[in-house]
């Protein structure tokens, strides 16, 4: 068939390690999973997202976009949130790349320091985004295991080479929650003593109410080797928007900016963002509640279904289940509840469940109940 041959054609232009790789399938639409389930409602567990946002401010930009903007490109370099990011952390406007999620900006910051030969290093269960990004680009990625369910600097350490150029932490780590308190971090860095980039991922930061939580961005002075990433994804409740930044120093961002896509955030996810710094206080109070509720309410169905529990900082806990986590998830959906399986996280057997308010989290624990204790 000419297809066919065609394909042969197209297999030969395709390089090697992008052959490897299998795409990544997302989770298909409610409307579509509700009728394969047979089911009348689905609660989402499985993306760590904010129930209770956006805010008030940025739900009426939203809501009020006027379409007479539509035809027109947003700001290429989104200045004025940068500026507003700016004047929030004390930082200069051009310490700031704002991204269409951190998705892409991982990719920016690969780009603009690796090349062909070149490694990362990070963590083997964590964000996969860090491993997938650099293997399709074509860099290898060195994966250290976890030490008690959190990062070990010292093998991070002892994985770099001399093509090593970047070292990926997730503070706190998805999907297990743990993360490094200021003197392991500065302690981490200072051995690194500026020989590569580290990148701290705090996408999930505004969730950790631990005071030895260290603040990423008032270590750039003292660091000017260290990029912290934040997304409006998972506190602000902005996720179908994709918009996250990092700040990092002005030759370092500089750097970034020169590989970085200009014009791939849109005007209402910029205005959007902008908006949820400037009345956040009572939904990050409000979500941090909520989250404290729902780690008790889960810590108690876990006792009482006898299963392991991990719960750490974020908007997550994972717990251990005594069958295929896969099999788990079939079940659950069954019942109108989605959450993540972690086999994909190298975690077989473990499920992560994004914590939501409590009627939601009730239904989860009754339907889980239903599943294991039928």
């Amino acid at each position: 068939m000419w297809w066919c041959s065609n394909m042969l054609a197209l297999e030969r232009l395709v390089p090697e390690h992008v052959r490897r790789f299998e795409a990544y399938t997302p989770s298909r639409p409610d409307p579509e999973l509700m009728r394969l389930y047979r089911i009348d409602h689905l609660h989402r567990l499985n993306n760590n997202e904010n129930p209770l946002g956006p805010t008030p401010d940025a739900a009426r930009i939203v809501q009020g976009f006027p379409p007479r903007l539509a035809p027109i490109y947003p700001s290429g370099d989104a200045h004025d949130l940068r500026h507003i990011l700016a004047r929030r952390f004390g930082q200069d406007a051009d310490q700031f790349v704002v991204g269409n999620g951190s998705c892409e900006l991982i990719a920016s910051v690969i780009k603009a320091f690796c090349a062909n030969g070149d490694n990362i290093v990070t963590a083997d269960k964590t964000f996969a985004v860090y491993e997938w990004v650099a293997e399709f680009s074509g860099l290898a990625a060195r994966l250290v295991p976890l030490r008690d369910f959190g990062f070990d600097a010292g093998a991070m350490l002892a994985a770099r080479d001399e093509r090593t150029k970047i070292l990926f932490v997730c503070n706190p780590n998805n999907p297990t929650g743990t993360f490094w308190d200021t003197p392991t971090l500065t302690a981490f860095l200072d051995r690194v003593d500026g020989d590569q980039i580290v990148v701290l991922d705090e996408a999930y930061g505004e969730y950790v109410e631990n005071p030895d939580f260290p603040d990423g961005i008032r270590l750039l002075e003292r660091y000017p080797n260290l990029v912290v990433f934040r997304t409006f994804s998972k506190m602000y409740a902005l996720a179908g928007l994709r918009i996250g930044y990092l700040c990092a120093a002005p030759e370092v961002a500089d750097i970034i900016r020169r590989t970085h896509v200009v014009y791939s955030v849109n005007s209402l996810a910029q205005q959007a963002a902008a908006a949820s710094l400037l009345d956040d206080k009572a939904l990050i109070h409000q979500t941090r509640e909520m989250v404290r509720t729902g780690k008790a309410m889960l810590g108690e169905l876990c006792a009482e279904l006898d299963l392991p529990m991990h719960c750490g900082e974020g908007n997550f806990v994972m717990i251990r289940v005594p069958m295929s986590d896969t099999l788990l998830y079939r079940k659950l959906m069954a019942r109108g509840v989605m959450v993540r399986t972690m086999t994909g996280f190298r975690f077989p057997g473990w499920i992560r469940v994004s914590l939501a308010r409590a009627d939601v989290m009730e239904e989860f624990g009754q339907a889980l109940r239903a599943v294991l204790r039928p």
